[in-house]
């Protein structure tokens, strides 16, 4: 009988056959090649090794105080002082200007304001008049003013009475020309129509109703009336 012969195991077919082997050698490389490497970076000194201290330099001493440069070099000045243009360093305070005295006037010399000239008193009238009432009746009366004529020359005259609330009938000049008269709110003015001779008298009448027989007031040119 012929023996058949069997074929024997391939080396790599263990391997094949197991992956895991490949993987733990390969780990095993990469741990080798790290330890390698690690120890190679220890070796070597990629800085060098710290030298002593350089030594310490003192610097000198400044002072706080600023200085301000002068054509002659610097000079030291105050920090708590504002140098002021045109003054002394040493000198921070503005002198304060003098208050100028209020001029006294003197007593020769005071102004005294200058009023003006008192007029002189106006001098009574030369044509005068006397007031009287010739003739009362029911409801009116008749007034008389008698003038004359004190001056040595011919004058003209007004005659001005007031009666409130009366009215004015009418007025006339006994023996003469007339002149003229009105009445406004109870004033009764008469102005002469020819002038009166030196010494002459002539009377005045008019006739007034709803008023009292005594007027408030007579003038004749400014001159209160005399009564008789």
């Amino acid at each position: 009988m012929s023996r058949t012969r069997r074929p024997g195991r391939q080396p790599g077919a263990a391997m094949a056959s197991s992956p895991w082997i490949l993987v733990a050698a390969g780990v095993v490389v990469m741990v080798v090649l790290l330890v390698v490497a690690l120890g190679s970076v220890r070796g070597r000194s990629t800085f060098p090794a710290a030298g002593p201290a350089d030594p310490v330099m003192s610097l000198p001493h400044v002072p706080l105080t600023p200085t301000a440069v002068t054509p002659t070099g610097p000079s030291p000045v105050s920090a708590t002082a504002a140098v002021v243009p045109g003054l002394s360093p040493r000198s921070t305070v503005l002198p304060a200007r003098p208050t100028p005295a209020a001029p006294t006037p003197s007593p020769r010399g005071v102004a005294r304001p200058v009023l003006p000239p008192t007029p002189p008193p106006t001098p009574p009238s030369a044509v005068t008049g006397r007031y009287s009432v010739p003739s009362v009746f029911d409801g009116g009366f008749i007034g008389e003013v008698l003038l004359v004529n004190t001056a040595r020359t011919a004058r003209g005259w007004t005659l001005r009475a007031v009666f409130p609330g009366g009215r004015l009938v009418t007025a006339w000049v006994e023996g003469a020309e007339q002149g003229v008269f009105r009445f406004d709110d109870g004033v009764f003015t008469y102005r002469s129509g020819f002038d009166l001779a030196p010494g002459q008298s002539l009377p005045v009448r008019f006739h007034i109703e709803r008023a009292g027989t005594r007027p408030v007031s007579c003038t004749v040119d400014g001159t209160p009336c005399a009564e008789r």
